[in-house]
């Protein structure tokens, strides 16, 4: 099959052992550098939203704990749960407060309680069963909590200038998918998806971090590039050469491109009357 023929059915791969292993080096780094690029933004969304004190909050997909941390630390909420599929990079920095579980978010039997705040950031995107994930999540918040759900927008499309960096990208996308599933093209609709869960009211924003040189979110994408590589180079829209141009392009004054947009989508549950 053709590159342009490529993507009808997902792969069925999981994101942390087909790409993005925690065990390869430095992937807690990689991690974190997209946090330095969203983390400020989330923050402040959460904290306009109400967590602070007396708030227990249930942080999904927490990979290195960021958000979790920084809930407690700066908003000042009572507790925070994190959970991931492999809390490596959440056990080795306890605070007090933040409580660690090792589960799987898809499985059916998951039901940690019921919280104030229910968050999960660049999780579902990588998860075929992320429409029923929306209700499972929306049922674990209490009346009156919010959900606050994040993913990637893609500014790359066929209509966008085209450059290194958005020839790389778009192979990028592509290659996910093939090889876990990654499916980004959803994410516009999760306001109405949140809506359809019984929340009210909703809304949503976007932030697009700027792309300059030794950014934090550009270094994010060449790292994550190359943990990627081969999945990117099996969509045959790359080739190797083509993925070092994209990242002499980013690390240069040549660069002129968006980066993917954090959606941050959110919904109260209605008090109980």
């Amino acid at each position: 099959m053709n590159a342009a023929g490529r993507g009808d059915a997902p792969g069925s791969g999981r994101y942390g052992e087909a790409v993005f292993r925690p065990g390869q080096p430095d992937e807690g780094g990689r991690v974190d550098l997209g946090a330095l690029a969203y983390d400020d933004i989330t923050l402040a969304r959460l904290r306009a939203l109400g967590a602070g004190p007396g708030w227990r909050c249930l942080d999904v997909g927490a990979g290195t704990g960021t958000v979790s941390r920084r809930l407690l630390d700066e908003a000042g909420v009572t507790s925070v749960l994190a959970v991931d599929r492999d809390v490596r990079f959440l056990t080795g920095r306890p605070v007090p407060g933040l409580d660690v579980l090792e589960a799987d978010v898809t499985a059916p039997d998951f039901d940690p309680g019921r919280f104030r705040l229910v968050h999960a950031r660049f999780v579902l995107m990588h998860l075929p069963e992320r429409l029923r994930l929306v209700t499972a999540l929306a049922g674990l918040v209490e009346p009156g909590g919010v959900l606050v759900l994040g993913d990637a927008v893609d500014l790359t499309s066929d209509r966008a200038p085209d450059n290194p960096y958005a020839r790389v990208m778009r192979a990028m996308w592509q290659g996910l998918r093939d090889a876990i599933g990654t499916d980004v093209t959803w994410v516009p609709s999760c306001p109405r998806l949140l809506r359809d869960a019984g929340l009210a009211p909703v809304a949503a924003e976007i932030h697009v971090p700027p792309l300059q040189p030794g950014s934090p979110i550009s270094r994010f994408w060449v790292d994550t590039w190359e943990r990627s590589r081969e999945a990117m180079l099996a969509t045959g829209l790359v080739d190797d050469a083509a993925v070092d141009a994209a990242i002499r392009y980013l690390d240069s004054d040549a660069c002129a491109a968006l980066s993917a947009g954090l959606l941050t989508a959110w919904g109260r549950k209605p008090a109980e009357t």
